[in-house]
Parts: C-alpha cells; structure tokens; sequence
C-alpha cells in the first residue's frame, strides 16, 4: 500500500471563522496556524499548502493572561541607525490589534515559500463583520 500525496490541484479548500473575542491569543493563533497549514486534514501533504481560509474576528477584545500586556515587547527597526522602535502588548492591543494578532500567526507557520503562501489565505478583522460572507464560512469554537 502506497502513501497518499496530494498535489496543489486536488487540494480542497473550505473558510472558516474563527471569533478571538475573550480568547487567549496565543490559543486562537495556534488554531489558525495549524488550519492555515492543512493539519486538520487527514489529507496533509507538508510540502504541499493543502491549508483552509481563516477568518479572525473580533482581534481587538482577545486576551492576553498574566502581566504580559505591560511585560511584552514587540520590536520593529528602521534599518536607520537608532531606528528601534518598541512598543508593549497593551499598546499594540489598542492601536494595531490587527497586526498583533497576525504577527503570532505568521511566527508560527513556517519561515520560507510556503508559510508565505499559507499566510495569504489569513483575513484579520478588528470587528465583528467581515466582507466574506459570499463564501458561506463554517464558525470553529475553540
């Protein structure tokens, strides 16, 4: 008996929502990145971006447990001499939720071609509408 593979041409794609309102954000990122990847599916092929659409609403009312929103740093540079730029959790949280909640996901898929291509397939929203209703997505409760 021989291995399944799957090529990119028979991959079956669905959308799903997933609603970060008072969940943990680092649960809600590992849910998305292991759909985003396709390991929910007993046809997962890892050279293969067999992964689903994801929809991420209500980004901004996620959660962070522990001291983490005044502890956590996120770091950006300039590449100019003293371009670093910090900001803390609770800060990131009020003005760029989107971009938090992306940036957990991205860090958890993989770093090259692929986990490129995989990102793509995110949509992340502050509030609770989407512009992706047409697509009929299927809601996941974590």
């Amino acid at each position: 008996m021989t291995s399944f593979m799957q090529t990119k041409e028979t991959v079956d794609r669905k959308w799903y929502v997933i609603d970060a309102k008072d969940q943990p954000l680092g649960r809600v990122a590992a849910k998305a990145a292991h759909m985003l990847r396709g390991k929910h599916k007993p046809t997962y092929t890892p050279h293969i971006d067999c992964g689903d659409y994801i929809i991420i609403i209500n980004a901004k009312e996620c959660k962070l447990t522990g001291a983490k929103l005044d502890k956590k740093m996120y770091y950006n540079h300039s590449m100019y001499p003293g371009g670093l730029r910090e900001r803390t959790a609770r800060e990131m949280k009020e003005k760029y939720p989107i971009e938090m909640m992306e940036r957990a996901i991205k860090g958890m898929l993989p770093h090259n071609r692929l986990g490129r291509q995989m990102y793509k397939k995110l949509f992340v929203y502050e509030g609770e509408n989407h512009p992706h209703m047409a697509q009929k997505p299927t809601v996941i409760e974590l």
